[in-house]
Parts: C-alpha cells; structure tokens; sequence
C-alpha cells in the first residue's frame, strides 16, 4: 500500500505546495515496504556497495527497508530542510537545482541510477539544494545518522562514502574549469561527452541517449542562454557530429565531439 508523504510541484523557479482548489492535480511522492535490496540492485556496481563482499552489502540491506517513488516534477527534498536521509537514485533522474532571491532558478547537477541524493548536506546538517525528478523516479532512502554509526564499523563503507564525496568534488572542479575557460561551444560538448560517459558506466550505448532535463536545463547548469545552447546544438549538427530530434540524441562522431572539449591533457568529464 502507498503512503503519501508529501505533495509538491516544481516549474523553473523552483516548488511550492498546491493550493485546496490543486489538491487533485498535485504530484505524490509514495512509500513502499523494499522489494529489491542491494544484493540484487542492478547499479549496486555504481552505488554504495561498490566493491561490497556478499555479507558486506547485506549489513547495508538493513539500513534500507523502503523505496520512495518520485514522480516527474516531484521534489524529493528543499533546500534548508535538515538533513535526515541519503537517497540512492535506483531508476531514473533527478536534477539538484537553487532559487536565487529575485526567484530564479539555477540548476546545479543531474544524477541518475547509482548516484546518491543529499551529500551537499552533510557539513551543514541541511540541504544546499533542491532536488526534483526529471522523470518518474525510485529511490532508496538511507538514514544518514545510522549509515554514520555502521560506517565507524565498517571500514569499506566508510571508503566508498569519501570515494563518492571525492567524485563529487572532482565533477564540480571540471566544470568550475569550463565555466571558466571554455566558449559556448565547448561547454555544450562537454556536457553531451559527460552524458554519455555516465549512460556507457551504466551499461548504455555512448552514442545515443535521451535527454530528461530540458534545454532550459542545460542553458540554466552550464550558464548560457537558452538561445546559445540551441545554436551550439545546431552547429553540431550541420557539422555532422550529432543528430537530435527532441529530445532524443544519438552522437554520430564521438571522438570529433570529444575533441571539441580537450584541455591540459584531460578530457572534460561532467
């Protein structure tokens, strides 16, 4: 049976509770007791247990006896709530986004399946972000005060939550380094080589993905103009890199794209 924990709706400058008259059109997030646990997770390789014995990853199973179901638009948490759980993304999408004071929004990140929701909470206790779905979305809530005391007892834990903060820390570091060095174009590269890096470590194709955030998104998380990314996109077609229709994208010549995003010796990774 699904609980209803919480009704929100999102749109470009950020989420607010619906109204009386809005109750019926308002996107739920549902609990449910956990039907697939770690040990069987098919991005267990990407997530938490990374590396995990059988017996190491069944202690981790007991800190996680639901999943949460997160439909498109939903957020999942605000920022300057209290930080309560981690969320390990197990099907879909979510982007991590802030609301400035005049009310614009600005994107921070995506995170699929494997990623986890929430580490940006950690050093304040709060979240520095909002985080809604870009799609109808599972995620595994894990009780951050309980994954500390495990992690104190687990020494392969403890190393792969300082592995994913570092990751974290490198992913921003590269993009810090193409917002501030990089042309319109090569941001917009970038970003299409990121994805499809990540779709590869998942198991999917490198050349053809589709695309859950919007271009509006995109514009908003590398700081363009919506008209810029357009154009960028359209020149990497006429150039016979790319084709899109929609949202879909397939990658025609990756490593001309790739090319596109070279620096110091290291390709750009987002």
């Amino acid at each position: 049976m699904h609980t209803v924990i919480a009704h929100t709706s999102c749109g470009a400058s950020g989420c607010s509770a619906p109204s009386g008259d809005s109750v019926q059109a308002a996107i739920a997030i549902h609990i449910q007791p956990m039907v697939a646990a770690c040990t069987t997770c098919a991005v267990n390789g990407l997530c938490l247990p990374l590396g995990f014995s059988k017996d190491e990853t069944a202690r981790l199973d007991t800190l996680i006896s639901q999943r949460v179901k997160v439909k498109k638009g939903a957020a999942l948490f605000h920022a300057g709530e209290p930080l309560q759980h981690l969320y390990a993304v197990r099907l879909g999408s979510f982007k991590t986004h802030l609301v400035s004071p005049d009310g614009r929004g600005l994107v921070t990140g995506f995170l699929m399946s494997g990623d986890i929701l929430g580490l940006d909470a950690i050093s304040t206790d709060r979240h520095a972000c909002s985080a809604v779905a870009l799609e109808d979305s599972e995620v595994c809530p894990i009780s951050f005060s309980r994954l500390e005391r495990l992690a104190g007892e687990f020494p392969s834990l403890q190393h792969n939550l300082n592995r994913m903060l570092s990751r974290e820390i490198v992913r921003d570091h590269e993009m810090l380094m193409i917002m501030g060095c990089r042309n319109a174009d090569e941001r917009v590269a970038a970003f299409l080589v990121g994805l499809s890096q990540r779709f590869v470590r998942r198991g999917y194709s490198a050349h053809g993905y589709l695309l859950r955030m919007s271009r509006e998104d995109i514009a908003s998380y590398l700081g363009l103009r919506l008209e810029t990314v357009c154009r960028s996109l359209a020149r990497f077609r006429d150039m016979g890199l790319i084709i899109y229709q929609g949202r879909v994208m397939e990658i025609l010549d990756l490593p001309a794209l790739q090319a596109q995003v070279q620096y110091g010796g290291k390709q750009a990774l987002i």
